[in-house]
C-alpha cells in the first residue's frame, strides 16, 4: 500500500515529529509519559500490546549527537531493535546489550517476527513464536517486547511505537524484495549499527546439530526418548541401541584397566615402601652388629675386660713385704 507524504515527513517518509498530539492541544503544558527503562529484574519485561506508550506529549526527532548528550531530559531515548531471535544465545544477548547502551538514558523495545513471517521470508525456526517471545522477555536488557513485528519497518510502526533510532548490525539486510530493509531508516538518520558476535549465530548452533546428529539422537534415545519422537527409523534406532551398548562396554573396559592402573599403582608405591623399609632396618641391623661385634665393638671390650679378670684371678697374689718390729724382730 503506497504511503502519502505530508508535509511533516521527510523524502524518505519518516515522519518528522512522531507526536500523535491532536494540533487543538497546547504542546507545552503537556509532560511526558513514556515508559521508563526497568530498574529491577524481578518481573520479565511487558508485551508491548498490553503495555504500550500513551505518552501525549510531542515527540521530537532527535538527532544521534543529542541522544548522545543526554537529551532530551524529560524521557528517554527509544531505541528499537528487530529480529528473529530463534535459539536464543549470547550473540543475540551482545546485540541486545549494545542497542541498551548507545545513549545513557535508552528504552529498549524488541520486536520479534511471528512465525508465519519467518517461515515465509528467512526459513523454519527451531522454537515456536510463543517460546520466542518469552525468551526476548526475559532477557535483562530488554524494557518491552513487541509481538508480530514487521519485516519492514513502516512510517506507522515508528510513529505508533515513538521509536527515535533503530538499532541493528551494518550489513545490508537483503530480503522481501529489498537490498537492505533497512535502508530508508539510514537515510532518515535514525539507524545506529551494532557490532555481530563472530562464532556464533542460530545457524552455527544447527549446523553442529546437523553434523552431529547420530551422537544427538543416541543421547535422546538414552535419556528416554522413543524412535518416534526423534523420528528416527527403526534400523537406525537399533544401530544407535547397539552403539550405546558397545560404548557402555567400552566405558567398562575403560574403567577396569582405570582400576587396574590405579592397583598397580598403589602396589608399586608399597612396594617402594617396603624396599625403603627394608633398607632402613638392614642399615639399622648392620649399625647395631658393627657397634657390638666391630673392632672397636662393645663384644671385644667386654671380652678383654672378662679375660684380664681372668687372669687376674689365675695369676698367684705376690706376700706382702716383712717389716721390723721395735719389739720383737721381724714379723
Amino acid at each position: 500500500m503506497p504511503v502519502l507524504t505530508t508535509d511533516a515527513e521527510s523524502e524518505t517518509g519518516i515522519p518528522k515529529s512522531l507526536s500523535n498530539e491532536p494540533p487543538s492541544e497546547t504542546m507545552e503544558e503537556i509532560e511526558h509519559t513514556c515508559p521508563q527503562p526497568r530498574l529491577t529484574l524481578t518481573a520479565p519485561a511487558p508485551f508491548a500490546d498490553e503495555s504500550s506508550c500513551q505518552c501525549r506529549a510531542p515527540h521530537e526527532k532527535l538527532t544521534i549527537a543529542q541522544a548522545r548528550l543526554g537529551t532530551p531530559v524529560d524521557r528517554p531515548v527509544r531505541v528499537y531493535a528487530d529480529g528473529i531471535f530463534d535459539l536464543f544465545h549470547s550473540g543475540h544477548a551482545r546485540a541486545l546489550m549494545q542497542a541498551k547502551t548507545l545513549f545513557p538514558n535508552s528504552y529498549l523495545l524488541v520486536g520479534v517476527c511471528s512465525d508465519d513471517l519467518t517461515h515465509k521470508f528467512k526459513g523454519f525456526t527451531v522454537m515456536n513464536e510463543a517460546e520466542r517471545y518469552e525468551a526476548l522477555r526475559h532477557c535483562r536488557y530488554v524494557d518491552e517486547v513487541i509481538r508480530d513485528a514487521p519485516w519492514t519497518l513502516t512510517p506507522e510502526f515508528l510513529e505508533k511505537h515513538k521509536i527515535d533510532f533503530v538499532a541493528h548490525d551494518d550489513i545490508p539486510y537483503s530480503s522481501a524484495g529489498s537490498d537492505d530493509v533497512y535502508k530508508h531508516i539510514k537515510e532518515a538518520g535514525m539507524f545506529v549499527p551494532t557490532q555481530r558476535t563472530e562464532g556464533i549465530s542460530t545457524s552455527d548452533i544447527i549446523t553442529r546439530i546437523v553434523r552431529d546428529y547420530d551422537v544427538y539422537a543416541r543421547r535422546n534415545l538414552q535419556r528416554g526418548y522413543t524412535a518416534k519422537e526423534l523420528n528416527v527409523s527403526f534400523i537406525n534406532e537399533k544401530k544407535y541401541r547397539f552403539q550405546n551398548q558397545v560404548d557402555k562396554m567400552k566405558e567398562k573396559v575403560k574403567n577396569v584397566e582405570e582400576r587396574s592402573k590405579e592397583f598397580v599403582n598403589r602396589v608399586e608405591e608399597k612396594s617402594h615402601d617396603l624396599i625403603q623399609k627394608w633398607e632402613e632396618k638392614s642399615r639399622e641391623f648392620i649399625g647395631n652388629f658393627l657397634e657390638l661385634f666391630g673392632p672397636d665393638g662393645a663384644w671385644k671390650q667386654m671380652f678383654q675386660e672378662r679375660s684380664s679378670r681372668m687372669l687376674q684371678a689365675l695369676s698367684p697374689k705376690q706376700s706382702p713385704p716383712k717389716t721390723w718390729a721395735l719389739h720383737g724382730g721381724f714379723q
